[in-house]
């Protein structure tokens, strides 16, 4: 797999739609703190969304869509300046997870949802990310577009495996929006996603995902990058926000505490395979980058309880 599609296999990324907003005429609702990623995929009309703390509203229009991966409050309007309305007031007595109409509807129409993602590792992909995320797809919009549409036909018929299919297209919204959020390399900003912009260190980043355990130094990183060492250690810790070998010990440990959770190996088994020659370095190790020891991280990790499926839009 490619760097993208291992980190969010790595943080289990799960998308749970949870429906949709019809509102008519004008409009403003406001929405609480939330868990995850939360998205939005406008089908129909156009919207402000203003973020707690964000003194500019962002506009989006049909076929577009935006992520919210902070958890903050937001609020969605035809008019920024209008008072909202709380969305636990307009929601049924019983919600039904599809389409809820607010002044009867027809002139604004969102698909709602959220993406969890494993807990303890989210940051790997949060960090990166902005506050809000427009989706706008300037150079493939046609899939955008169908992707929404698609959405919006699911949960308006009601066919059999009709969230299923939503919850597979949210996931292929959220790659695309991570593609353009690469494609516009942007100025500001270091992490692991900005460095993938950039072929020679995605190059390096890619050889190191593949084989984790081998015993890797700067030079033969730098050589996978067609770039001198110097040049790469330098170009790695601008972009990256750390130096490769940390970013080694990073991707590493978190490939560690998947397999702590999901096989059977044994520690000494675990630790070997991640090229440490003995189970004490490794846990120092470990405890450093995860903030708890290998058995803890895996003990937390079964209790942990399965999150619940969205009921708000």
């Amino acid at each position: 797999m490619d760097p993208l599609s291992d980190v969010l296999s790595l943080l289990k990324l799960r998308s749970y739609v949870s429906g949709g907003f019809d509102a008519g005429g004008d409009f403003a609702v406001q929405f609480g703190r939330h868990d995850g990623i939360k998205f939005h995929a406008v089908v129909s009309g156009a919207c402000w969304v203003s973020l707690e703390d964000m003194t500019e509203p962002v506009r989006v229009h049909a076929g577009e869509g935006f992520l919210l991966p902070h958890g903050k409050a937001f609020r969605i309007s035809s008019d920024p300046c209008l008072t909202p309305v709380d969305v636990r007031d307009i929601l049924p007595p019983v919600p039904d997870g599809r389409i809820v109409t607010h002044n009867g509807g027809g002139d604004f129409l969102s698909i709602g949802g959220y993406f969890s993602l494993s807990e303890g590792q989210a940051d790997l992909l949060l960090e990166t990310l902005p506050a809000i995320l427009p989706i706008r797809d300037t150079t493939d919009s046609e899939m955008l577009r169908w992707c929404v549409e698609r959405m919006r036909h699911e949960l308006s018929e009601g066919l059999p495996g009709d969230f299923v299919v939503a919850q597979q297209l949210a996931t292929m919204i959220l790659v695309q929006a991570l593609r353009v959020h690469l494609s516009k390399k942007p100025s500001k900003g270091t992490g692991w996603l900005f460095a993938l912009a950039d072929p020679r260190l995605r190059a390096a980043i890619g050889a190191m995902h593949r084989d984790p355990g081998r015993r890797w130094t700067v030079a033969t990183l730098a050589s996978e990058a067609a770039m001198s060492r110097t040049a790469f250690a330098l170009r790695f810790k601008e972009v990256a926000g750390m130096t490769p070998m940390a970013y080694l010990t990073r991707w590493r440990m978190l490939q560690a505490a998947e397999r702590l959770t999901t096989s059977r190996q044994s520690l000494s088994e675990i630790s070997s395979a991640f090229g440490y020659e003995s189970e004490k370095s490794f846990s120092a190790t470990f405890k450093r980058v995860m903030h708890c020891s290998p058995r803890q991280y895996g003990r937390q990790a079964t209790d942990s309880p399965t999150p619940s499926r969205a009921t708000v839009i």
